[in-house]
């Protein structure tokens, strides 16, 4: 969504419990879907484990489904997203994505902005899980350092990337959260 800033922070989490269930999972899980590094080309040096994704070829109608990520990491993602939506978002919207991303040591997310229109309608948020000295979010031509036990949302329609210039993987939880009116607004294109 376009937001009013390249970066909006959005305080402090208790992301500890979501840590230990993503980094509990084995090897398979993080390469059991493969959909977001086929089909966006950007995301090619990543690995996910999707908890929800909205069927774009249905779109505009919000047809969202719970995938093989849902039953290993819903019980701690849940809390932590219902917390962040009811402090800084309307009520009524429905999450249309969530997952663990991963960004392997040494790899990059090229410079991009998220064209489908899904992504003009909905509030990206990032809560890091993992992260290194090395790591580089631009957002907009700027650098920001994300920080565990933050919360974050993008600007997802200015250009943004990634670089993973570290030794370790850097994992982030990101849920797009598209408000009720917005729901409304999709449904009737």
């Amino acid at each position: 969504m376009n937001i009013d800033t390249p970066l909006r922070e959005l305080g402090s989490v208790d992301s500890s419990a979501l840590r230990d269930a993503i980094l509990s999972q084995d090897d398979d899980a993080w390469n059991e879907d493969k959909y977001r590094q086929e089909e966006f080309e950007v995301h090619h040096a990543t690995q996910s484990i999707v908890m929800l994704f909205v069927n774009l070829d249905r779109w505009p109608e919000l047809v969202v489904s719970r995938e093989p990520g849902w039953p290993r990491l819903a019980e701690t993602a849940l809390p932590l997203m219902n917390q962040l939506i009811e402090k800084h978002y309307p009520p009524g919207g429905t999450v249309i994505r969530a997952m663990a991303a991963k960004l392997l040591a040494g790899s990059v997310i090229s410079p991009h902005y998220d064209k489908h229109p899904s992504f003009h309608i909905g509030h990206r948020i990032h809560v890091p899980i993992t992260t290194n000295p090395r790591v580089r979010f631009m957002i907009d031509g700027r650098p920001y350092r994300f920080e565990i036990g933050q919360a974050y949302e993008i600007n997802n329609q200015k250009t943004h990337s990634v670089m993973n210039k570290g030794t370790e993987d850097r994992i982030t939880f990101i849920f797009d959260y598209v408000p009720a009116d917005q729901v409304a607004v999709a449904s009737n294109s």
